[in-house]
């Protein structure tokens, strides 16, 4: 059998970081990691070839070479998938689909021949088994949540790794709070899977060997979900990993109670971690409390993210208007709150209702529901009615965005920030790729760019102030022009 595995294209978004990613010459931000972890629980003799669409082409000769096409996306992917669906259906190409854009609406994909939805783990055998029967069926499904201590290692000598400007892994599935608007625990549930430290070990050494030396995402939902299980034996086995090597910076998304464990927060950054993406959502506690996000309540926010930063770890951060309690104030209390914390990298959007969480629920039975989710991070759009008039919250969003990603503004926040991170504790080796990225901002932001008498200003201060965080000034200048970038052509 000869498989082909696809991944579609990301559109222009917050988190694709397509305009940054030009600067240091990478096509896409990560691998198709859930592609490349059903591709190690194929049969070992089938034929396997990858196509990244955020990568590379697909091409007739791809098509014409394979006995099927595996076809695994976001929500944020519809579009392309359906354009590679249709493609593949043309080409008289038997297709399988899977992972969170067809488990939460398959429905809407016709021209698909076979579904593997929810965990592969759980889904894949049984269609692998039917198929070599002769007699597959449509759909495969499961309420069960798999052991992830038999999940192979992702299939990596499949992907060019020199696309890439960081590489995903995963440690763990779920997360043990239920917030109204995710759609997480509906996906993977509120208890927190793990791996074993072993596995984590044995996939990094696999792409050590392969030569990666840059940084690793830890795609989890909810990092220290289980805190037990990282302090005692994941950091541990990371920090022992680190030694004698370069240092590969490790990157994840956690809950802001991270804030209350300065134990957790040093092993983390012992281990490498130097950044975290935290679900802030909102300054209000009515808002809060609406969305049932009790982590955050009855806490100092701005307190809590200097905490984490202090600690060496970058808070990048997520933010919601529109929810049934915000008033106009609210716009202005975000601006407040994003500009005092010092958090650069902070993703505003309108509130959804994605399918399967309870807050999508709720929208149904109120006659709100006006579409589906879109899964696109920033924009002004939502898929139901709002309490607070519609163009009055887009209005208001609008105005959120261009205050924050403002040059003046922005670069303000960056020093905030740079003023109070604790530097890693090591240093990435200079190479070809940083020098250009380097030279390339010195032209496109210092020179031709509007922002480049604040990004001077940050150069000079960074190189007097905090020289040992020069790199970090330059990324951030850049993904600044990015968010820009991504705003103006939302708003266009």
């Amino acid at each position: 059998m000869k498989i082909l595995l696809i991944y579609p294209k990301f559109p222009d978004t917050f988190w694709s970081f397509k305009h940054a990613l030009k600067f240091i010459q990478k096509k896409s931000s990560f691998e198709p990691l859930g592609l490349l972890t059903v591709a190690a629980m194929l049969p070992v003799e089938w034929e396997k070839r990858l196509v990244d669409l955020n990568a590379q082409p697909l091409s007739d000769k791809d098509l014409a070479w394979a006995d099927y096409a595996f076809i695994s996306a976001m929500i944020v992917q519809s579009e392309s998938a359906k354009k590679v669906i249709a493609r593949c259906k043309c080409a008289g190409l038997k297709i399988v689909a899977g992972g969170p854009l067809f488990t939460m609406d398959y429905m809407q994909f016709e021209d698909v021949d076979h579904f593997v939805l929810n965990e592969a783990e759980m889904t894949l055998q049984p269609f692998l088994h039917d198929l070599a029967l002769g007699h597959p069926r449509r759909i495969y499904t499961s309420t069960e949540f798999p052991d992830i201590h038999k999940t192979p290692a992702p299939l990596w000598e499949l992907a060019d790794l020199k696309h890439y400007a960081s590489i995903a892994i995963q440690y763990s599935r779920g997360c043990p709070f239920d917030c109204e608007f995710c759609n997480i625990t509906s996906l993977f549930g509120r208890r927190s899977r793990v791996k074993t430290p072993e596995q984590i070990i044995y996939e990094l050494d696999k792409l050590y060997q392969r030569g990666w030396r840059k940084s690793v995402f830890f795609v989890d939902d909810n990092f220290i979900g289980n805190k037990k299980h990282i302090k005692e034996e994941l950091l541990p086995a990371l920090i022992e990993w680190q030694k004698g090597k370069t240092g590969i910076p490790f990157n994840t998304e956690v809950s802001i109670n991270i804030a209350d464990d300065a134990e957790l927060m040093n092993l983390m950054f012992i281990a490498g971690f130097d950044t975290v993406f935290i679900g802030i959502e909102t300054p209000d506690t009515d808002g809060l409390s609406e969305c049932n996000k009790k982590q955050n309540l009855n806490r100092d926010l701005v307190a809590d993210v200097k905490r984490i930063q202090r600690a060496g770890l970058q808070v990048q951060a997520g933010f919601i208007v529109g929810f049934d309690s915000d008033t106009q104030s609210i716009f202005q209390r975000q601006i407040d709150f994003i500009q005092k914390s010092g958090i650069v990298t902070a993703m505003v959007g309108l509130l959804q209702a994605p399918e399967g969480t309870r807050l999508h629920k709720r929208m149904k039975e109120e006659g709100r529901l006006i579409g589906a989710f879109s899964g696109d991070n920033v924009g002004s759009t939502t898929n139901f009615v709002p309490v607070m008039n519609l163009e009055k919250l887009q209005s208001g969003y609008r105005e959120v965005m261009k205050y924050i990603y403002a040059p003046k503004n922005y670069y303000a926040r960056v020093k905030i920030f740079l003023k109070e991170y604790k530097a890693p504790n090591f240093s990435i080796p200079v190479n070809r790729e940083y020098v250009v990225a380097f030279l390339l901002s010195v032209v496109k932001l210092g020179f031709l760019g509007k922002e480049c008498i604040q990004y001077w200003k940050l150069i000079l201060w960074t190189i007097f102030h905090r020289p040992k965080l020069f790199s970090q000034a330059i990324t951030l200048s850049i993904y600044g022009y990015h968010f820009r970038r991504v705003y103006d052509l939302s708003v266009a």
